[in-house]
């Protein structure tokens, strides 16, 4: 059993009053630090944390007067907690609480989309064991090449989302940073203690060094992973919609009774999910480049990463776990068309035998380039007029005379191909 993710939704994470709550915690932190290390009374502290509020439209009526958003949410803190509201912020500059709060905002945001990751891992991995022997053609360019098994798409769906995983919890490492350091980082005002007693309560590293903020290599790490993660949701989703096409419909996206496909025809059954996915993918990437774009500030610190951040770190986090979400129910819920798939792995006649083919010939000891071209020129025939490219085979005498007919079996069957799908199974961690 994956164990269900219990923290907050998606959204909770990044509301003003989640954001104010965190600054307001921060900045108790700190009070409580310094009061251990004798900078701020026992009793000023035991105010501080009895009194400390705030009201979010406050906040907002106080910043449209002061155009800052700390000093606002700063302003009103004071409102409750009266005089001893002086040693709050003690040392403090504003990236001090916005980046370290920032920080255990896109920890719990990495934190969902971790568990997203696994759900979608649990229904890849379910159909890729219900579906492990079932043969379906492989295909490259779009076109035949030679069987594979569903149950091996899966596999490799199940894999690729095990990167996923890791990359996530790399970039959750990598954000996993607080700093508490003053205004151009040097401490100055501020013993490194206070940071180091702040960040371990958050459940954060100390930064081994900042300027006035964290440096921004680290969000646009973590916003590059989002965007590769979304890259492998709308791999697969893209992968079902092709299957879904009527000339192929070797998959169907679940399509509930009283659901429409279409204003016009009533026929139609599209793969809405599947597309929808493949878009917002699009709009994650153009985050990630905007994150990149974010590394590059002036000296120790301007703003000209905040206000991207506060689009692209919340848009794309809620945006991700609607896509994994959505993936993993598309995945369990989807139907598959066994008797289709063998139905299109004969629509060649025979053709997606061509290498076995080949290198039965070769064994024999003809030469790869006359083995290759006798091949293909009765694949080419077997193409353009519909006869099966096992009777061209067994009608040329030239051929038949270095083959057996048990040879020509072995050269035509399915067995060939599956015979690793045990050991590739276990080697994902599927067996």
């Amino acid at each position: 059993m994956i164990p269900r993710y219990t923290g907050p939704e998606m959204g909770a994470i990044w509301t003003d009053e989640n954001k104010f709550a965190t600054w307001l915690r921060i900045e108790i932190l700190a009070c409580e630090a310094m009061a251990r290390r004798g900078e701020v009374p026992a009793a000023d502290l035991a105010r501080i944390k009895a009194k400390a509020a705030f009201e979010v439209p406050r906040i907002l009526q106080i910043e449209r007067k002061v155009n800052h958003d700390v000093i606002a949410f700063l302003t009103n803190v004071a409102e409750h907690v009266g005089p001893s509201a002086r040693f709050i912020h003690r040392g403090l500059t504003s990236s001090d609480v916005l980046d370290t709060a920032l920080a255990v905002q896109m920890v719990h945001a990495a934190d969902r989309l971790i568990a997203d990751v696994k759900a979608v891992r649990k229904a890849a991995a379910a159909k890729a064991r219900r579906y492990k022997f079932t043969p379906m053609i492989g295909r490259s360019h779009g076109i035949h090449a030679e069987p594979i098994t569903f149950g091996l798409k899966m596999a490799v769906c199940y894999d690729e989302f095990g990167r996923a995983l890791q990359r996530l919890e790399t970039a959750r490492e990598t954000v996993r940073v607080g700093q508490l350091s003053g205004a151009v980082g040097t401490h100055a005002h501020l013993d490194p203690d206070v940071e180091a007693y702040v960040c371990r309560k958050l459940k954060l590293r100390p930064a081994a060094i900042s300027t006035q903020v964290l440096q921004r290599d680290r969000h646009a790490e973590y916003m590059t992973a989002l965007a590769l993660v979304a890259a492998s949701v709308e791999r697969w989703a893209q992968e079902f919609r092709h299957l879904q096409r009527t000339e192929v419909h070797e998959v169907e996206e679940y399509f509930g009774e009283e659901q429409k496909g279409s204003s016009a025809m009533p026929h139609k059954k599209n793969p809405i999910t599947g597309e929808k996915l493949c878009g917002l993918a699009r709009v994650i990437r153009g985050n990630a480049m905007a994150a990149l774009e974010d590394v590059a500030l002036w000296h120790e610190r301007d703003i000209s990463h905040s206000s991207v951040e506060r689009i692209i770190l919340p848009d794309s986090t809620i945006a991700l776990d609607h896509m994994l979400t959505q993936l993993a129910k598309l995945i369990a819920n989807m139907r598959v068309f066994p008797a289709r798939m063998l139905q299109n792995l004969n629509l060649t006649h025979g053709l997606i035998h061509s290498q076995q083919l080949l290198l039965l010939l070769t064994a024999k000891g003809v030469s790869r380039e006359v083995a290759y071209r006798q091949v293909q020129r009765h694949a080419m025939q077997a193409w353009e007029t519909g006869v099966e490219l096992r009777d061209l085979v067994a009608a040329d005498p030239a051929l038949m005379e270095k083959i057996s007919q048990a040879d020509l079996d072995k050269a035509f069957a399915l067995d060939v191909h599956f015979r690793d799908v045990h050991r590739t199974f276990k080697e994902v961690g599927l067996s």
